[in-house]
């Protein structure tokens, strides 16, 4: 299931639509993967060897496409408010006996920027790799974690 998702679905999507964009000599297509692409999480081991294996075939295609004025990127979120997030905060204010807004504190103050990323910030970054501006980027990971991400590339 995690190949199949993370992996296989978007190569197919792909597949699908990126001749008709590279026909029409506009395209821009945005894979939504997770931080774990740059930093892989322990408890999610097939899902970050999909996420890799997805970021392999764009890495490839992405260099054909762009003189085609289509581009390929990925958006990697790191900790975004959102209802998943909240979600598995629940789970574990239970578990530890507190409640999920001291666990979303906690969590927020864990990384650089102090808290999570606004949806709002996430969708204009999107946005922006949709637009006719951004013809000279492809194939690139971007990550929108805060700076939660420790390394320099």
């Amino acid at each position: 299931k995690a190949i199949d998702a993370n992996m296989l679905t978007p190569i197919e999507l792909i597949k699908a639509t990126v001749d008709g964009m590279m026909a029409r000599k506009f395209g821009r297509i945005v894979n939504i993967t997770s931080a774990a692409v740059k930093s892989p999480i322990d408890i999610l081991g097939l899902s970050n060897g999909a996420r890799a294996g997805l970021t392999g075939f764009i890495a490839g295609l992405s260099r054909k496409t762009v003189a085609s004025n289509v581009t390929i990127n990925a958006l990697l979120p790191g900790p975004f408010s959102t209802d998943r997030l909240r979600g598995t905060a629940n789970a574990e204010a239970e578990r530890r006996g507190i409640t999920p807004d001291e666990l979303l504190a906690e969590r927020a103050k864990q990384n650089p920027a102090g808290r999570f990323g606004d949806p709002e910030e996430f969708g204009l970054a999107c946005a922006f790799l949709c637009g006719a501006k951004a013809g000279f980027i492809t194939g690139q990971n971007i990550l929108l974690d805060g700076g939660a991400f420790p390394g320099t590339l």
